[in-house]
């Protein structure tokens, strides 16, 4: 077989065994196609799929889990290709990209003539995250906001009071110092570089800064808020307070905490689970330590709906059950993370008593939006790529910080003429 046959060969192999948009296939059975990327989550969305099956018996939902570095890429060709799953998560870095091009389809129709959604029912941070043009996108499903996880143990042994709403970037500094310990290898507090949701998106906001503007015409990196928070992070992993951004890139700050080599370590709620069956009674949770301003950057999965599915409303009932009141049950009792309707976030507080998950509840009154645009991917590899470089010394950070602004601004100026 000739290389060139060979590579098209594969290719359709490929293509073939992407998710497809559902059908009705021989004997009438209808199917729907549905696609995330965390399988931690399965048990909830299985359990919502089975009270769609009880309406819907002749319906089959075929649920595939992709890993997240792999997950867009196939959802955009298969997409690109005219099929793809008819119900997938969606994120914030992406949604605007889907959204403003029809790849997702306007939720507003379904919604204005079923009176069993209701958008008031959910954080306002996830409905405006999955607004586009003041239309809802995307199903709110899950909130996740960032906390301050600590080891308990090594709290102890160091005798310092555990971390609580008081406390501010000072604490971080002179804490940490105490915590770190060079020749045992343990860190005070992870200075996150690897993760801006966890890092320093936190930070650039808490000091009164912002990632992008409200209208989404320019951005805020190259501002002196933006470059306190940034020089707070070399501040910290100077003095040895925190893993260098080598390090963090070697061994992911998540498993180095989970190992006890780290104090202090802000994360997404998603993690309390995973965090917590590492850790048992050692772990902690506590606000995160403000800036300026307290508060952390809140963000959220949500369901959205194949803008060439077949099955539009199988798709959307669908959507309803995973979404819905006993949808937020199931996931608020998994553990997994916060539900989006607001009311049931008491449930989720109870899933594990031993940790004061109401700190990501709390949370929400005082968080900042997570930055987007229609392009968001795009800025953010220039952002990450820059300030990563910055850290590994390869320019100043001024510089990068510079950089990355007006790369930015000028891709939301191309936004803003392509509308």
């Amino acid at each position: 077989m000739g290389k060139r046959v060979y590579t098209i060969f594969l290719m359709i192999v490929f293509v073939g065994i992407l998710t497809g948009c559902g059908t009705n296939t021989e004997g009438g059975t209808k199917t729907l196609e549905v696609a995330l990327w965390d399988e931690k989550i399965s048990g909830a969305v299985d359990a919502s799929i089975e009270e769609f099956n009880k309406e819907h018996p002749d319906v089959e939902v075929n649920v595939t889990y992709t890993p997240y570095p792999n997950y867009f890429t196939k959802l955009r060709t298969s997409i690109g290709g005219g099929s793809g799953p008819d119900v997938f998560w969606m994120n914030g870095p992406n949604f605007s990209e889907y959204a403003s091009n029809g790849l997702i389809k306007d939720l507003e129709p379904f919604i204005e003539g079923d009176n069993d959604f209701s958008k008031d029912a959910y954080f306002d941070s996830m409905i405006d995250l999955y607004s586009h043009e003041d239309h809802l996108y995307a199903a709110p499903y899950f909130s996740d906001i960032v906390g301050l996880f600590y080891n308990k143990k090594l709290f102890d042994e160091a005798g310092l009071d555990y971390p609580d709403e008081t406390w501010t970037w000072k604490d971080i500094e002179e804490k940490g110092e105490h915590l770190a310990d060079q020749e045992e290898g343990v860190y005070g507090y992870t200075a996150y570089v690897v993760s801006n949701q966890a890092g320093y998106y936190n930070l650039i906001s808490q000091a009164g800064g912002y990632m992008i503007d409200e209208d989404k015409t320019h951005s805020g990196f190259n501002s002196p808020e933006a470059q306190e928070a940034l020089a707070f992070t070399q501040e910290l992993i100077d003095q040895g307070i925190s893993p260098s951004v080598q390090t963090q890139i070697e061994n992911h700050p998540r498993d180095m905490f989970m190992s006890g080599m780290i104090a202090m370590h802000p994360e997404i709620s998603v993690n309390a689970e995973m965090f917590y069956s590492e850790l048992g009674d050692d772990l902690g949770v506590a606000p995160l330590p403000a800036g300026k301003e307290e508060g952390s950057i809140a963000h959220g999965i949500g369901w959205a709906m194949n803008g060439d599915t077949e099955q539009e409303e199988l798709a959307w009932d669908l959507i309803k059950h995973l979404t819905g009141e006993k949808g937020n049950q199931f996931i608020a009792e998994s553990g997994f993370s916060i539900p989006a309707q607001e009311a049931m976030s008491d449930l989720w507080v109870e899933s594990m008593p031993e940790l004061d998950l109401q700190v990501f509840i709390d949370a929400q009154e005082v968080s900042f939006p997570y930055p987007v645009s229609q392009n968001t991917i795009q800025w953010q590899d220039i952002e990450q790529a820059e300030i990563q470089g910055a850290f590994l010394g390869y320019k100043s950070m001024k510089e990068a910080l510079d950089n990355v602004a007006r790369e930015m601004d000028l891709i939301l100026e191309s936004e803003q003429i392509n509308e």
